[in-house]
């Protein structure tokens, strides 16, 4: 069995169609374009990555329930320490939809949860509807962090979740991250000789366990 330092669940929204699955499938090694299992709920997979000298599993939660549901249930959003919000740069719609799924998620979220605005399918960069400055933008805008991948490609597919992980390793190492908040997604593994420790106030070393 593989050790791990943190246990981190990431969960990943938007409009159908834009490219969920085909990241996540990216990202663990699987062949683009994979058919989808016929699932009526959520679908996750893991991987293992080594950020800041810790070894960190990812837990990735694709969302399902838009394919069928006109809403997601609140349940998804909570835990998470991370979250992708996704839209299809060559879907001018699916672009103003972020907007609104980046405000459920932070109406429905973790309130500590990272979040990262993702544009994919830049491998079809002569359809593209969606600039990378309007993006960027966006992000700006709603404070939150932003990258363009294609999943057909695996470009940037791999750099989005080391980005969003080393920001969640940061904000642990400054202690703005509640591990004892049930809705943080991030668990302590089964290498506990070299989990993060922090000073509290009382200036005695406590170790960062699992929220829940």
């Amino acid at each position: 069995m593989m050790t791990y330092d943190y246990l981190f669940k990431y969960i990943m929204v938007g409009d159908p169609g834009v490219g969920k699955t085909s990241i996540m499938l990216q990202l663990l090694g699987k062949r683009f374009g994979q058919e989808q299992k016929d699932l009526l709920g959520e679908e996750f997979g893991t991987k293992f990555i080594k950020v800041d000298d810790l070894q960190i599993k990812l837990q990735v939660w694709d969302d399902l329930w838009s394919l069928r549901y006109k809403s997601i249930p609140i349940s998804f959003y909570r835990p998470a320490a991370g979250v992708l919000v996704v839209y299809d740069v060559i879907k001018r719609e699916s672009f103003n939809n972020a907007q609104l799924w980046i405000q459920e998620v932070k109406d429905q979220g973790s309130q500590t949860a990272i979040i990262i605005l993702v544009g994919n399918k830049t491998d079809l960069e002569s359809m593209r509807q969606v600039t990378t400055e309007e993006g960027q933008q966006l992000a700006m805008e709603q404070n939150i962090l932003f990258i363009e991948t294609s999943a057909k490609t695996g470009y940037h597919v791999d750099d989005t979740f080391f980005i969003i992980t080393k920001e969640i390793i940061q904000k642990l190492k400054s202690n703005q991250i509640d591990l004892l908040n049930k809705n943080c997604g991030i668990w302590k593994g089964n290498n506990v000789q070299n989990q993060i420790t922090l000073l509290n106030q009382g200036g005695n070393r406590k170790w960062l366990g699992g929220c829940c």
